[in-house]
């Protein structure tokens, strides 16, 4: 984390001053015309630049909220590698006994950044790791898998969790029309309506990477992996009823609740874990290691513990550490590399484009952004350059003032020879019967009778609302392929036949 200092104001016995840091008398008081007589003040000055900047500031001080993502809270902490991993990944920051600075943001995905943190919805789980080499960032969430592994659908499908264009409302039919179309995301759908769908607070919560990256060591040999964060606080959920209930008395109780745990020293930690697969494990592999509905199963591919992450600074001010805090899943680091899963290489761009339009080009001059170690290149110039545009060197590849060149491990993208017989096409995944193995087992295997009783409440009173009848036998056509008891038991609940 960069040092408190940059975001302190400094001594409590500071001067008010303009924002060109003139001394100014009275925050209040504005320039006017007076004619002298009593209690008849004349128009305002446009020479008072105090008070017109405070206005001209006032009118930009919000900035764009995140499409998805808005609402959240987070802190700074360390992650301490406690285990060699060094036979997978030459990664620095994981040598065993190194500590690394972090920022954490966990956020619901649906909602506004003044929604409920007790909405029924995923979380995200961002982690900023500042490494000797570089910013890592962890963009997770609080569910191993996610509702897609299309690229393309990703905007459609975010649209359905916003408002109705016409009535700006959320919608219920937007909602199960777009999962009942789209069947692959019946394993998210069931987590989601399950007791997982309302963590209690962000420390008792997992965080998981979902996609799979691959771990390059120092010899060139490289696995796929995953990435776990295991709460030590084991995971908690609220039921329906107290997220709603919470959700009207107080909405911003995960934030509040993570605040003072941390000022009361009682810092939350998670254990940082992997598991790998090898390129021939993944070509035997009844799924694709790339697609992100899928989970790979504890008993074939064991967690690897890593390290220890835990949160224990809390902000000095939300807005510089929290609101302008940009994560990306392309902010990476020698020794680890993406997959050629789709909706990570959809990502890969997708979010820092969004950083630049949110925050501006030089997102990453923000201190919060900035990494710890010296920056240099050939990006020069745009809106808000404040780290002094990197001098007088030239910006060009240049002999007469060179920089020094690193050599990476051996990276392990795709090779000529993998496509030299390959064409260019269009791809969309069908879902099969394979796509329901994992919901069915998640039903048959790890809900127990209350889970059950409480995920079919849960579907029903949202499914319920939905207007369209179609919609409701569409999506229990999708339950019924996962288990009849759960289309039996929703539709009659419903009073809709499955």
């Amino acid at each position: 984390m960069p040092s408190a200092s940059v975001w302190k104001a400094g001594p409590e016995n500071v001067t008010y001053t303009t924002s060109n840091g003139a001394p100014f008398p009275e925050p209040y008081q504005t320039q006017r015309v007076s004619n002298g007589k009593k209690n008849i003040g004349g128009p305002l000055l446009l020479q008072d630049f105090h008070h017109i900047d405070l206005l001209a500031h006032f009118d930009r001080e919000r900035i764009p909220e995140r499409v998805v993502h808005a609402k959240g809270g987070g802190a700074h902490g360390v992650f301490e590698a406690t285990h060699d991993v060094s036979d997978i990944c030459c990664a620095k920051f994981l040598e065993q006994g190194k500590k690394t600075p972090l920022t954490v943001r966990w956020s619901t995905v649906g909602g506004e950044s003044g929604s409920a943190d007790t909405a029924r919805d995923p979380r995200g789980f961002s982690v900023k790791l500042r490494t000797e080499e570089g910013n890592y960032d962890w963009v997770f969430n609080n569910t191993p898998i996610f509702f897609l592994r299309d690229p393309a659908k990703f905007p459609h499908f975010i649209h359905t969790q916003k408002r109705d264009p016409q009535t700006h409302l959320k919608d219920n039919d937007m909602f199960w029309d777009y999962l009942s179309q789209n069947p692959e995301s019946v394993h998210q759908v069931m987590i989601l309506m399950g007791d997982r769908g309302i963590p209690k607070g962000h420390r008792h919560q997992h965080g998981y990477s979902g996609h799979t990256f691959k771990l390059v060591n120092e010899q060139g040999n490289w696995v796929y992996a995953q990435w776990h964060l295991r709460s030590d606080s084991g995971f908690k959920h609220y039921t329906q009823e107290e997220g709603v209930k919470l959700a009207g008395e107080n909405p911003d109780i995960h934030n509040q609740e993570l605040f003072e745990q941390i000022e009361a020293g009682d810092f939350p930690t998670w254990t940082v874990s992997l598991q790998t697969m090898t390129q021939e494990q993944a070509e035997k592999w009844e799924h694709s290691v790339f697609d992100l509905t899928k989970v790979w199963p504890h008993s074939e591919y064991p967690l690897r513990p890593v390290g220890k992450l835990t949160v224990n600074k809390n902000p000095e001010n939300y807005f510089a550490e929290i609101e302008q805090v940009a994560f990306a899943p392309s902010h990476l680091v020698p020794g680890i590399e993406p997959s050629a899963d789709p909706v990570l290489q959809s990502r890969l761009f997708s979010y820092p484009d969004t950083h630049r339009h949110r925050l501006g080009v030089n997102y990453q001059q923000i201190p919060v952004n900035a990494p710890l170690v010296p920056v240099a290149n050939f990006q020069r110039d745009g809106a808000m350059t404040v780290n002094g545009n990197q001098g007088a060197r030239p910006n060009y590849q240049s002999t007469v003032v060179p920089l020094q060149y690193t050599k990476r491990p051996v990276v392990h993208s795709a090779t000529h020879d993998d496509f030299a017989a390959s064409s260019i096409g269009n791809f969309l995944s069908e879902v099969n019967d394979l796509d329901f193995v994992q919901p069915r087992a998640l039903w048959e295997k790890v809900f127990d009778d209350g889970a059950k009783e409480r995920f079919i409440n849960n579907v029903s009173g949202h499914l319920g609302g939905c207007k369209s009848k179609e919609i409701q036998l569409r999506q229990l056509a999708v339950f019924k392929r996962v288990h009849p008891d759960i289309a039996a038991r929703i539709g009659e609940k419903i009073g809709v036949s499955a």
